[in-house]
């Protein structure tokens, strides 16, 4: 074998070396994307945000709904405020020098007991405006009882954490 047939060669392995590590990484994202897409088939039914499914009553009981909802999203609000306060409390606690693990504990158990509270008061809030509904209207708005909502995700930790937790609760 002369030079340029090595050359020849060299370059057809790199060429196949890369389209192999192409195909590969393709396989690698489609997979992910598939199981998305199955995770998301086995959630709940709420694909539509809650004013789209308030949006579709009656104007008189829309604006009532709406009202007591966000009256009580407004009341609930310093409890969601202290689950963050307490989890960044943690989070800060245990990246420092001075870790102390029943702190941490306790920091994390006030986060969930006031996230809790805060939960506990949307959701009685909400049966209680279901109540004063036509079963119609009862049977649209119950969606709102499904517990996926909006979740905020800052750091890269936080989001494997949250992936892991949905996967283990699946």
């Amino acid at each position: 074998m002369n030079s340029s047939t090595l050359k020849i060669a060299l370059a057809a392995s790199v060429a196949l070396n890369l389209f192999a590590l192409a195909a590969g990484a393709t396989l690698l994202v489609g997979r992910a994307d598939v199981e998305r897409r199955i995770e998301a088939q086995h959630r709940p039914p709420r694909d539509r945000s809650f004013m789209t499914v308030v949006e579709g009553l009656d104007p008189a009981v829309r604006d009532r709904v709406r009202e007591t909802l966000r009256t009580s999203a407004r009341a609930a609000h310093p409890d969601f405020e202290e689950t963050r306060l307490k989890r960044r409390q943690a989070t800060a606690l245990a990246r420092s020098s001075d870790f102390d693990p029943a702190k941490v504990s306790a920091l994390l158990e006030e986060s969930r007991a006031a996230e809790l509270r805060g939960r506990a008061r949307l959701e009685a809030d909400a049966v209680a405006v279901l109540a004063t509904l036509e079963p119609d209207d009862r049977a649209a708005l119950s969606e709102i009882l499904t517990r996926r909502g909006r979740i905020v995700v800052r750091d890269r930790g936080e989001r494997k954490a949250h992936a892991a937790g949905r996967r283990a609760g699946s």
